[in-house]
């Protein structure tokens, strides 16, 4: 790696053809190296064989392509692979290949370690040491994009930004790598595909809104009673409740896309009466359904999954005020690959 040389990945579309021009290069020739980038997801400038060989050698002369590459693999028995992705300098990240019978999905992660301080997430006790790049995301969904073919001989259908970190506190990075998913000049998938998911930070939810993704947007909720969601996530201290749900209520309004509330239900500590209350009225106040997550245990002695009786409960009260409400079986928890289990550990 030269790290005089800055990533041509780096560069927008507009920023490459200043670049051409201040070479006395014609504009078309941007379009060309961004269509090699990022629909062709070439990693080398010297396979950019309708660029002149010349231009080729200028532009390694001054570039670079850092690209993310799968360090190691786990397979599960249920076929969920999960990837240790190395990154340019040496740091690691996990994603997450999660096939079913109709689709196959990535779990894509968005930093390195984590900013939030969730107790009961083993990427949360990791520390955050940088923010991915745009194109080190867009390297993930290539890579696994490639295993589904693979493995399980179809395109991936779907994406969701629920790996290692906030997306919301990567936020240019996220929306810029979306946007080149989601471009028919990039990887061309529909935006509908694609789920991202937050802790819950109201002012960033808002500034989504605006953006006009059509993307799907989901919350860790876990508890709608706010002294206990605290505990389980301390941060949350800085976004109370009645704000995220008004910023939920102004994504609906811009976007009419239903929140998905992510709910894990622990033994113990909210598999009350009181907890299936407090989300029912929680989920009344913006159009909305539950995904209901198994807890998978990351060995800490604290957290351990509810009864089956309890969470048929949640079902039943959710069901009956017309919620909809899923249980999401985890996969891949065999390799440390399932929901709260990402922690580089293999």
């Amino acid at each position: 790696m030269d790290i005089k040389k800055k990533d041509i990945r780096a560069l927008s579309l507009e920023e490459l053809k200043a670049y051409f021009s201040s070479i006395k290069e014609p504009a078309f020739r941007a379009k060309q190296v961004y269509d090699w980038l990022w629909n062709k997801n070439t990693h080398s400038l010297s396979e950019m064989t309708n660029l002149s060989k010349s231009l080729r050698e200028k532009l390694e002369s001054n570039f670079i392509i850092n690209p993310a590459k799968v360090h190691s693999f786990q397979k599960s028995v249920d076929g969920t692979i999960k990837n240790a992705v190395k990154l340019y300098d040496g740091n690691i990240v996990e994603s997450v290949l999660i096939p079913t019978s109709k689709r196959t999905t990535a779990c894509i992660s968005s930093q390195v370690g984590c900013s939030l301080d969730c107790t009961f997430c083993a990427t949360a006790q990791l520390e955050r040491m940088r923010n991915l790049t745009a194109s080190e995301i867009v390297d993930q969904v290539n890579l696994i994009n490639k295993q589904s073919a693979e493995y399980h001989h179809k395109p991936l259908s779907n994406i969701v930004f629920m790996g290692m970190g906030e997306p919301l506190l990567n936020y240019n990075s996220v929306i810029n790598a979306i946007q080149k998913i989601t471009d028919l000049k990039g990887l061309g998938m529909s935006p509908r595909r694609i789920t991202l998911s937050t802790s819950g930070i109201p002012k960033m939810i808002v500034k989504l809104a605006d953006e006009n993704l059509k993307i799907k947007l989901a919350l860790s909720l876990h508890s709608a009673i706010e002294e206990k969601r605290n505990k389980l996530m301390p941060f949350s201290l800085k976004f109370p409740l009645k704000d995220i749900l008004e910023s939920l209520k102004y994504w609906y309004a811009q976007t009419k896309s239903r929140i998905t509330f992510e709910y894990i239900i622990w033994a113990g500590i909210n598999d009350s009466d009181e907890d299936i209350k407090a989300l029912v009225m929680f989920c009344k106040q913006v159009p909305s359904k539950v995904n209901l997550i198994q807890y998978n245990s990351i060995d800490d002695g604290i957290y351990s999954q509810a009864s089956n009786l309890a969470v048929e409960k949640y079902i039943q009260h959710l069901e009956k005020n017309n919620i909809i409400a899923k249980i999401r079986k985890s996969r891949g928890q065999d390799i440390d690959a399932a929901c709260g289990q990402l922690a580089n550990k293999h």
